[in-house]
């Protein structure tokens, strides 16, 4: 008889048990209240669990066609950022909510389970895995300059200070979980691998819950604030992928635009002051679904 692994099975079922996040959130509104309060925190256990996951070749993996990646994400993260700021300038609109979550977005590094998303989609799962690492290493680099010029975030101690919780969030997260894997779990073979995996699934499905306080909330009492930002969600995300699908030629092209729409805004939730990150908490939410819904909706661009 075959012993009932909970991790296993979540890794091997991941997308309904995301999906079934979702509606937990929304159903029980009360235990996405309370599981609410803890978001930064959960950004910090995601994070760990997800470089967890990265094995000594995995790193070396990173570590090759440093130019190339880093030149992209240069213009993922700071140019693109840069130039959604000049024209919020512009149009006068800097302090807008809109402009903050859009520049933030851009901002982001990839998720931390693009690679695992390649894979299911059939893309190229070193690409993936490389801009996600990159895109975190460089992240307090890239940010910086961003942070600096944006209006919401006052004054220049108060940018420095949300640069500095984002390189100790990375360092002690990111970095623990590295050099836990190293020493602990080096050598571990693709049976843990896959309960680490459920591991993550867990935990991102119990954050899916959370984010979902601030949606039911929104979808119950001011409907048309949900759509806006549902809407402003799926242009930002699946917009940005069509538009890397349209002019890549080359074979990792599929798996540069996947990173290039869903990225991990949800770490700027722990550098960030609370009163700056509130508004955006609906669309954090509502974030999610095109994010979960990529390898449903855009299987045929993909493909193509």
């Amino acid at each position: 008889m075959i012993p009932f692994d909970p991790l296993l099975l979540a890794s091997r079922h991941a997308r309904a048990i995301l999906v079934a996040g979702l509606a937990v959130g929304i159903v029980l509104p009360g235990l996405a209240e309370v599981l609410s309060r803890w978001i930064p925190e959960m950004v910090v256990i995601l994070l760990f669990l997800g470089a967890l996951r990265l094995s000594p070749a995995d790193l070396r993996l990173l570590a090759s066609g440093l130019p190339r990646a880093t030149a992209y994400v240069l213009i993922a993260q700071l140019a693109l950022p840069m130039a959604i700021l000049a024209i919020a300038f512009a149009l006068d609109a800097a302090n807008s909510a809109v402009t903050l979550a859009l520049v933030l977005l851009a901002c982001a590094p990839p998720i931390v389970s693009s690679p695992n998303i390649a894979a299911i989609m059939r893309l190229d799962v070193a690409t993936a895995m490389q801009l996600m690492g990159m895109g975190s290493v460089l992240l307090p680099l890239t940010a910086l300059p961003v942070f600096w010029l944006l209006p919401a975030l006052g004054p220049p101690e108060q940018v420095i200070a949300a640069t500095l919780r984002l390189v100790l969030t990375i360092l002690l997260a990111g970095g623990g979980a590295i050099i836990l894997r190293r020493v602990a779990f080096s050598k571990v073979g693709p049976a843990a691998v896959q309960r680490m995996d459920g591991l993550s699934v867990v935990a991102l499905a119990i954050f899916v819950i959370a984010l979902m306080a601030s949606v039911s909330e929104a979808i119950t009492q001011d409907t048309a604030t949900f759509l806006f930002w549902l809407i402003v969600a799926f242009v930002a995300n699946f917009g940005t992928q069509l538009f890397m699908l349209c002019f890549g030629r080359d074979p990792v092209s599929g798996a540069r635009a996947l990173v290039a729409g869903n990225r991990n805004v949800s770490l700027f939730f722990v550098a960030l002051p609370p009163d700056v990150t509130a508004p955006l908490l609906v669309f954090l939410g509502c974030y999610q679904l095109p994010m979960l819904l990529t390898p449903v909706l855009l299987a045929c661009a993909y493909r193509r």
